[in-house]
């Protein structure tokens, strides 16, 4: 695992969808408007996520968590903070109950240790033995509570 911080964002993984995020802004976005469900789409096309959710791998769970902490940083601050490459660059940020839903179901399955078929979960037996769990787990929560929160303005609306 190769991490310098307890973010999704800080690590080798969480680079690799920052990457993925920018070429997509470049390619894809529609006048600085990005929609979370084509980027996740892409993302799975691209072999971000498995298939199912029952293919469990440490990659892909960082993936789910690396996208929404980079989700939840633009709604917090209104742009990519600390991502030269890609602020300034996208002027609104939406979701749908779709998108949303498919990353609540990876953060609560990693979060419940919804084990591999032959395993326990790779993310949580490499973080709970780490320095940072802690701060690790707390974060996985305040995102959970964060996408709980988004898809709630869908129920108030239907």
């Amino acid at each position: 695992m190769g991490a310098w911080g307890y973010k999704a964002l800080e690590s080798d993984e969480g680079l690799d969808v920052v990457d993925f995020l920018e070429d997509f802004i470049q390619n894809h976005s529609n006048a600085g408007h990005i929609q979370l469900s084509e980027i996740v789409a892409a993302m799975k096309n691209s072999g971000f996520f498995g298939e199912t959710y029952e293919e469990i791998d440490f990659f892909y769970d960082t993936c789910a968590i690396a996208l929404t902490e980079l989700y939840t940083m633009y709604l917090d601050n209104g742009e990519f903070t600390n991502l030269e490459s890609v602020s300034g660059k996208v002027s609104s940020f939406t979701a749908d109950e779709g998108a949303l839903t498919f990353l609540l179901r990876y953060l609560t399955d990693i979060r419940d240790e919804v084990p591999e078929s032959d395993d326990t979960r790779e993310i949580i037996d490499l973080w709970r033995d780490s320095e940072s769990w802690a701060e690790w787990k707390a974060n996985l929560e305040f995102l959970i509570a964060r996408v709980e929160k988004e898809l709630s303005h869908f129920s108030k609306t239907t």
